[in-house]
């Protein structure tokens, strides 16, 4: 058995104790909470052993320095038993395996010189096909894990491997069959991806399209705002200039829209009287009275028109 290997380490006045793993990779375990025996007897039994055990370990390899007490004595010890009993069992194991060998070459040894006795036959004998041969169905069984060369061994064993291969291509058709169906989908999302792209360049397209226009419209509402407050400052200007000048009130824009209003008001009444006044152009009428109530509605209508005349003038100057 070769020397342990170091697992872990705890510091101590007097320097590290180990836990260890064996030559067989096992790891052996650590004991903090096992119940320890009294400081005098527990350990004068145990330290002896524990030292032989360890000399036993290291061989010609120094022993690590470790704090002798109650605590690191048990530890040792159990780790110790554990060794003890993983040695006897791997003893036991390769017993049992030296055993099955020695049972093999007796059976080998025995079925040799059986073929010797009734065919005298050895494989020495054998050609150099043959020697193929044999070791053909050697490997055969060595590969179909029989238990020997013989036809009801080998029957089950390749029935059994035809049956995985059987398996195993139905497997592999699944595996195809869902490979196709993947491949589909794949094919149909390739082509959902590109549509999207095209839809994708499209609408960035149409948005800096749309962009453009917004920025345009922007840039005329800009204008537009800058033209407005223009006028309404050349409009506070001239009415300014105006009120300085002395300008009649009932010129100015509001004043003639009243009056122009005023005008469309009347012309519409005077509609209905004047079809009122058709109805009595049948008649006979009084000359001189006709002719005055004329005259008296073309002087009003004439002064009407004159004075709104004159008040668009004055507007123009």
């Amino acid at each position: 058995m070769g020397a342990p290997v170091l697992l872990l380490s705890f510091p101590c006045s007097a320097g590290p104790f180990l836990v260890c793993r064996d030559d067989l990779g096992a790891r052996l375990p650590f004991f903090p909470g096992l119940s320890l025996l009294g400081h005098g007897l527990g350990q004068r039994l145990r330290s002896p052993l524990v030292a032989a055990w360890l000399k036993k370990i290291f061989g010609d390899h120094p022993i690590p320095q470790y704090e002798v007490n109650s605590r690191t004595t048990e530890i040792l010890y159990h780790l110790s038993e554990r060794n003890r009993l993983r040695d006897r069992d791997v003893c036991l194991v390769i017993e049992d395996l030296k055993q099955k060998a020695s049972e093999y070459e007796s059976e080998a040894k025995h079925l040799q010189d059986l073929l010797m006795g009734s065919v005298n036959f050895s494989p020495a004998n054998l050609s150099g096909a043959g020697s193929r041969y044999l070791n053909a169905l050697v490997d055969s069984a060595v590969a179909l894990e029989t238990k020997d060369s013989s036809l009801a061994s080998f029957i089950p064993a390749v029935n059994d491997l035809t049956s995985d291969l059987f398996r195993t291509k139905s497997k592999n058709e699944e595996i195809k069959l869902e490979l196709a169906k993947l491949e589909k989908n794949l094919t149909a999302t390739l082509v959902l991806e590109k549509c999207l792209r095209e839809d994708l360049k499209k609408a960035e397209l149409h948005l800096s399209a749309e962009r453009a226009k917004v920025d345009n419209r922007l840039q005329n509402m800009d204008f537009l705002k800058a033209k407005s407050e223009e006028f309404r400052f050349g409009i506070r200007a001239a009415e300014e200039q105006l009120s300085t000048r002395g300008m009649d009130a009932s010129l100015s824009h509001q004043s003639l829209v009243a009056l122009s209003e005023k005008l469309a008001e009347l012309k519409r009444q005077t509609i209905p009287l004047k079809k009122k006044l058709e109805s009595y152009l049948d008649l006979m009428p009084n000359p001189s009275l006709a002719q005055v109530k004329i005259e008296e509605a073309k002087w009003e209508l004439d002064a009407i028109e004159a004075e709104l005349t004159k008040k668009v003038n004055m507007m123009e100057l």
